[in-house]
């Protein structure tokens, strides 16, 4: 008699035509025909199905069991954890833990986190306590019972141990002799009662708003070391000589070359320097100053069409180095802003000339008020001559004004205290256009990553804390970006290009740069990233807590975490290349 309940299962069979091997999977069952003979039956041929599918039926035959996953276990928490995970990486490299204290306590973890909350999601202080809670930040560094409370006196913690931290940074980056950095901006405030809130030049365009200056100090690559935050009314030259004092009493640096801006270093910052010991200078002239030594006959244009670069020595200025340079391309670019601001100005004391003709504008007074409004909102006055009467009004370009502007269009002129053993023609205007760095450091600070404003705190001292925990966050977003350079939009050849190209000529892409800037691509052919997409990106890697369901709701509790894919595995892993030195 035949079996009356045969055994499925699944058999696999090789076979061969030619050159060529298949392989094929059937679902068959095996039962004893009338003889008792063993015979074997095919129900389905099973090739063509998915993997996962086979070894699932393949369970099936075996006598498994199967329970679909929503009724086994319920979901019952989710944290995002690739960004922090990210984090904790750059921490460890940097060995962060032990820049902000050499002994573990509760404000070092307070602090850590709050690091890491400004550069995952930049938030107000109230708001990053409520919003860490969806992360697993506050769980690493221990902080999860941490209210608001605790977190401002956290801040005031760090900026007790300010001086502390900046001179480990120093140590770390700045050697003797070697260039820093240094360059001021400005924040503005909601509301009104900071002591360091004043009217000042914003350069923010928050015109009429109460702010608050800080200069940030930096090594040649850009990292940032020291900030120093002062009141919104203080102007540039008066941050740059406290902060040199500080550098070499605080932090016992000798010797020290700082670049600076025209409105940084100014004469009398150059004078108070040539008093201490072991500090030269980096700077540029003023175009004001260009146009005087041109007319001194000081500096001979007709030398640029040599060469784009040459040194002038002029007794007005002892024991230094003028370095004069032309970017012909600079020129070209200015010619032509020139020539559209020009053609606009005339456009508008066309329509102003003809009002005068048709009567409908009269009197000195009101014709010269109009001709003042438009000729003044482009800055071109002095490159136009006008005639006005009660009754007629009449303009003409200046063309020996014009003339004078464009022969030094693209020239621009580096102002040293180094000789030329201690530095070269050529570095003296490389190191001071890495001020570029700093003011790249400013544009990540302030609007494009860590947010640091608008300011809400109120004391003096906690404004000057969070300034200082934008810096930290700064220091530790600039080396991630670095080791993320090839996932990044940035050049991954930017340093080879800086030391190598023409100094005077502007800076041009990498051909792998160019490439990434216009497909998108990185090398491999996967999208590139900006490095607060990339931070989105890491954070849906999630923490899930799960629960196996029971009658009483209080089954057994577990966490998983989802797997990362290439490209957050590929950012994971190219943070273990950050360099602290």
């Amino acid at each position: 008699m035949s079996d009356p309940s045969p055994r499925m299962h699944l058999s696999v069979v090789d076979s061969k035509r030619g050159s060529k091997s298949y392989r094929t999977v059937l679902l068959r069952s095996s039962y004893r025909d009338k003889n008792g003979k063993s015979q074997k039956k095919t129900h389905a041929n099973l090739t063509h199905l998915p993997p996962h599918w086979i070894e699932l039926i393949r369970g099936l035959s075996m006598g498994k069991q199967y329970l679909d996953v929503n009724d086994a276990f319920d979901i019952v928490g989710v944290r995002k954890h690739g960004a922090v995970e990210a984090l904790l990486r750059a921490f460890q490299q940097l060995g962060l833990n032990s820049l902000i204290a050499s002994v573990p306590q509760r404000n070092r973890d307070l602090v850590c986190a709050l690091i890491g909350a400004r550069i995952i999601r930049p938030h107000t202080k109230l708001a990053t306590c409520r919003w860490w809670h969806d992360t697993t930040l506050p769980q690493h560094f221990g902080v999860e019972d941490a209210d608001v409370d605790e977190l401002y006196g956290a801040m005031d913690w760090l900026l007790k141990h300010q001086n502390v931290i900046e001179g480990k940074l120093v140590r770390r980056h700045l050697q003797a002799g070697g260039l820093a950095l240094f360059d001021l901006s400005s924040s503005y405030f909601e509301g009104t009662e900071c002591p360091l809130a004043e009217y000042g030049y914003s350069r923010d365009g928050k015109r009429g708003r109460l702010q608050v200056n800080f200069g940030l100090l930096c090594d040649r690559k850009g990292r940032p070391l020291s900030v120093t935050v002062c009141r919104g009314n203080l102007r540039d030259s008066q941050t740059l000589l406290p902060q040199v004092k500080k550098l070499k009493k605080r932090f016992g640096i000798d010797r020290l070359v700082v670049a600076g801006d025209r409105g940084m270093i100014t004469q009398v910052n150059i004078d108070a320097l040539g008093k201490l010991d072991g500090v030269d200078w980096i700077t540029a002239l003023k175009s004001i100053t260009i146009r005087k030594l041109v007319k001194k006959g000081a500096l001979p244009l007709h030398s640029f069409d040599e060469v784009n670069l040459f040194e002038v020595f002029h007794p007005d200025y002892p024991g230094q180095r003028l370095v004069a340079c032309r970017n012909r391309q600079l020129a070209q670019k200015r010619a032509h802003t020139r020539e559209s601001l020009l053609v606009a100005t005339e456009q508008q004391l066309s329509a102003i000339e003809q009002r005068v003709v048709a009567g409908r504008l009269k009197g000195r007074a009101e014709i010269g008020l109009k001709v003042g409004e438009k000729i003044n909102s482009r800055k071109m006055k002095k490159h136009f001559i006008c005639e006005i009467s009660d009754r007629s009004f009449s303009f003409r370009r200046n063309l020996p004004s014009i003339a004078a502007e464009a022969a030094l269009d693209g020239i621009y002129v580096i102002r040293t205290s180094l000789d030329e053993q201690s530095m070269t023609a050529a570095e003296c205007v490389r190191n001071y256009k890495r001020l570029c760095n700093v003011e790249r450091a400013f544009r990540t600070i302030k609007t494009i990553s860590l947010r640091v404003r608008p300011i809400h705190h109120r004391t003096a001292d906690r404004v000057r804390a969070h300034i200082f925990l934008c810096m930290l966050a700064y220091y530790v977003e600039w080396h991630m970006r670095e080791a993320w350079r090839e996932l990044l939009f940035a050049d991954p050849h930017l340093d080879e290009l800086t030391e190598t190209r023409d100094p005077v000529l502007p800076a041009i892409r990498s051909a792998e740069a160019y490439k990434k800037a216009t497909t998108a691509r990185t090398e491999d052919g996967s999208a590139a990233y900006c490095f607060r997409t990339l931070i989105e990106h890491l954070e849906t890697i999630t923490v899930n807590t799960c629960r196996a369901k029971s009658a009483n709701g209080d089954g057994l509790q577990f966490e998983l975490t989802s797997i990362a894919n290439a490209k957050q595995q590929q950012a994971l892993d190219l943070l273990k290349t950050i360099n602290k030195v």
